[in-house]
């Protein structure tokens, strides 16, 4: 279990938005913090501090005015610490190589694998035709159905606007699993409110990466998602077996909440 740093980008500035309020439409969002500072700044932090592996995450769909500036941040923390961090946001197989040769060390990919509610196998394997299994990372941030307490967690795709009808369970987990190097999972219901984490999700997770056969090699998995405290970062390495990392966005001071980034580095 470790910390994953993030860089989270949306109209060309660094932000913690609130996830589920995020609209293509408009280019809007609840802000949680807006940074005076750049991607590449934080990415020079991250690299002089050693924490590898975090990633850069893009929130402006290709068709928006804000795109190029969000990339160009983007592009710029790539740069600063080659191979030091992974991308998402808007990836597919004829893109994925560009970001790579920028220096990520993986791609991050939702949208471009999930397709009309369920998962595109034809584009799947383009991406790991493209980049290689072992620099692909599957984002199955999910969320439950509206209104239902007992909803299964669903993948959501288009920047966690539209639901899939994929479920994140054993099952997906396995079948994906050989697909890519890691997980990414969005709590997305509470991504950006730094009120708790998803436990059953991470008991989940925990719970699957624990039952993989021995003889598979190691598996990454990353949660992000409500985290608020240290309590929070307990839970998960209780909940997950100490095998689950995670990423902590409004809740952490460099972002304006009151955890410190000292502390988790």
């Amino acid at each position: 279990m470790k910390f994953r740093p993030c860089i989270d980008i949306h109209n060309g500035k660094v932000k913690q938005i609130v996830g589920s309020s995020l609209k293509d439409e408009g280019d809007s969002a609840a802000e949680n913090f807006v940074s005076e500072k750049s991607a590449k700044d934080y990415a020079e932090m991250y690299m002089n501090d050693g924490l590898k592996g975090g990633h850069i995450i893009l929130l402006n769909h290709k068709d928006s005015e804000y795109y190029e500036a969000t990339k160009a941040q983007a592009m710029d923390a790539l740069k600063m610490f080659p191979t030091g961090m992974q991308i998402g946001g808007g990836i597919t197989a004829d893109n994925a190589m560009e970001f790579i040769n920028a220096g990520a060390s993986h791609v991050i990919v939702t949208s471009y694998v999930f397709k009309d509610g369920k998962i595109n196998y034809v584009n799947l394997d383009k991406l790991v035709n493209a980049v290689g299994e072992k620099h692909l990372v599957l984002d199955l941030s999910c969320k439950k159905m509206a209104g239902e307490t007992n909803s299964p967690y669903y993948i959501v795709t288009d920047r966690w606007q539209n639901y899939t009808k994929e479920k994140v369970n054993f099952e997906t987990l396995d079948k994906l699993s050989y697909y890519c190097d890691e997980f990414l999972i969005h709590a997305a219901d509470v991504e950006g409110k730094a009120a708790g984490i998803e436990e059953p999700l991470v008991e989940m997770l925990g719970n699957w990466l624990l039952s993989r056969d021995k003889n598979l090699p190691a598996f990454k998995v990353t949660y992000a998602g409500g985290i608020k405290d240290m309590e929070d970062i307990e839970k998960i390495k209780s909940l997950g077996h100490n095998l689950i990392d995670y990423t902590v966005g409004s809740a952490l001071d460099l972002f304006g909440g009151t955890l410190k980034y000292a502390e988790l580095k």
